[in-house]
């Protein structure tokens, strides 16, 4: 049984999501949702940008769960930082996932490129409206994802509602002490995207030794190591059986010196910088 999170709006979030970035619109990202609900997810994670939010939406529709027992996220893309703007991408990403509200609702990026010189107020243009789509319940809960502690600090000068989650890159050898430290500080959920590494885990020679000694797969040691260190991963596939393994690491007690050395695995691909990334 997946557990919940409860965030700072009181409201509680599946400890374990389904990512689906890079899964293909069609038949793959409908056929890995859809396994993935049957499977027990209840947290599916997308975005206007994966390009896949109509196929994500069929599956939810064809799985015939409730929609109140679901958890579905989706995220506010860089050419839409504005009041208008947000407005208008809730609107087309709600309509396209075939719901009448999202749970969670994230922006992208904190700094694109086509706002890098008035991203702060961008940003609290999009948050405003963000936090009116809350109050006419198009949105539960909203965050943001790859903010560093400065655009947080940024955005806490004007918000109303402080974000409930952040999602960022963190996996073995990928720790962002800063904005970790500083969401924990500020009951911020911290959400891992990529959470099994740019595939790089797999072939690392400390990760398959840990996946022996506890007898689980590197994708079970991984999983459980977010979640030792209370992070919400989003794994993502779109092979059921993999699917299905990336449910089975609950049992796992890591113990506090494996927990350390997964922390600071190296040779893992770098973290993103977005305030200077090229889009």
């Amino acid at each position: 049984m997946i557990k919940t999170i409860t965030m700072n709006n009181n409201l509680t979030i599946p400890a374990l999501g389904f990512g689906t970035y890079q899964a293909a619109d069609g038949e793959e990202a409908y056929q890995s949702t859809l396994a993935a609900l049957k499977l027990g997810y209840r947290h599916i994670d997308t975005a206007a940008v994966y390009k896949n939010e109509e196929s994500v939406g069929r599956a939810i529709k064809d799985s015939g769960i409730a929609r109140e027992e679901l958890f579905i996220t989706t995220k506010l893309w860089n050419d839409a930082h504005s009041y208008e703007g947000a407005k208008q991408a809730l609107h087309d990403s709600l309509k396209r996932l075939g719901l009448d509200y999202v749970d969670l609702y994230l922006i992208h990026w904190p700094n694109p490129v086509a706002v890098r010189d008035h991203w702060q107020e961008a940003n609290a243009q999009a948050w405003r409206y963000m936090e009116e789509a809350v109050a006419q319940g198009l949105v539960r809960t909203i965050g943001v994802s790859n903010f560093l502690v400065h655009h947080l600090e940024a955005l806490a000068k004007t918000a109303q509602i402080k974000p409930a989650v952040n999602q960022i890159r963190l996996a073995p050898g990928c720790y962002q002490t800063e904005v970790i430290d500083y969401c924990r500080a500020h009951d911020i959920v911290l959400e891992a995207w990529s959470p099994l590494g740019q595939g790089e885990i797999f072939n690392n020679s400390t990760m398959q030794e840990l996946a022996q000694k506890y007898h689980k797969t590197i994708a079970q040691v991984a999983l459980a190591w977010s979640a030792y260190e209370g992070f919400l991963p989003l794994p993502k596939s779109v092979h059921e059986e993999r699917i299905k393994e990336n449910l089975d690491f609950l049992d796992i007690e890591l113990s506090k010196e494996d927990a350390q050395t997964i922390r600071n695995l190296p040779g893992m691909s770098a973290i993103p910088d977005p305030d200077t990334k090229n889009f």
